[in-house]
C-alpha cells in the first residue's frame, strides 16, 4: 500500500555514514552530529559489523560511564544488525522495527548495502501517501452530485 524501501531511498537517496569498529566513540558521534543522523553502520573493510546509534551513546557509553574518547565504537555498537532487502514493504519494514524496537534499518542487495532507513523515513512516506489519499476521497466527495 505504501510501497517499497527502494522507493524510500529514491526519495531520501541512498548515502549511508559509516564508522569503524576502531573509531573511538567521540570521532563517531561527531560524524553522526556533522551529518545530522542517529546511526553510524559499523563496516569494517566490506563486512558490516554492527550499527552505531544514540542509544548505544546513552546505554552504553554515558550510563556506564566510559570516556568517549577512549572508547571504541567495537565495543559499544550494536552486533546484531538487522538488514532487508530493497523489495521489502514499507510496511513490514515498519512493523519488524516497531516489533524489535529500533530506528535504523539498512537496506542491502546482492551487492552489498545500498542505504539505510529511519523510522522517520517511514513514517514521512506513509503520512504523505495518507494526505494523498485523503485529499482523492475529498475531491470525491466534493465532486459527486447532491442526493436528494
Amino acid at each position: 500500500m505504501y510501497g517499497f524501501v527502494q522507493d524510500v531511498l529514491a526519495d531520501k537517496g541512498g548515502q549511508v555514514f559509516t564508522a569503524t569498529s576502531r573509531m573511538n566513540v567521540r570521532d563517531a558521534v561527531r560524524s553522526m552530529n556533522e551529518h545530522g543522523v542517529g546511526a553510524l553502520l559499523v563496516v569494517d573493510g566490506s563486512h558490516v559489523a554492527g550499527i552505531f546509534t544514540e542509544r548505544d551513546v546513552l546505554r552504553r557509553v554515558v550510563d556506564e560511564g566510559r570516556a568517549p574518547g577512549l572508547t571504541s565504537v567495537g565495543q559499544v555498537m550494536t552486533r546484531d544488525v538487522c538488514c532487508v532487502p530493497a523489495m521489502f514493504s514499507v510496511s513490514d519494514a515498519m512493523a519488524l522495527m516497531l516489533e524489535r524496537r529500533f530506528r535504523h534499518l539498512p537496506v542491502v542487495d546482492a551487492e552489498g548495502v545500498i542505504g539505510m532507513v529511519s523510522i522517520g523515513d517511514l513514517l514521512r512516506r506513509v503520512s504523505r501517501a495518507q494526505e494523498e489519499h485523503i485529499g482523492q476521497l475529498v475531491e470525491y466527495i466534493r465532486g459527486a452530485p447532491a442526493n436528494g
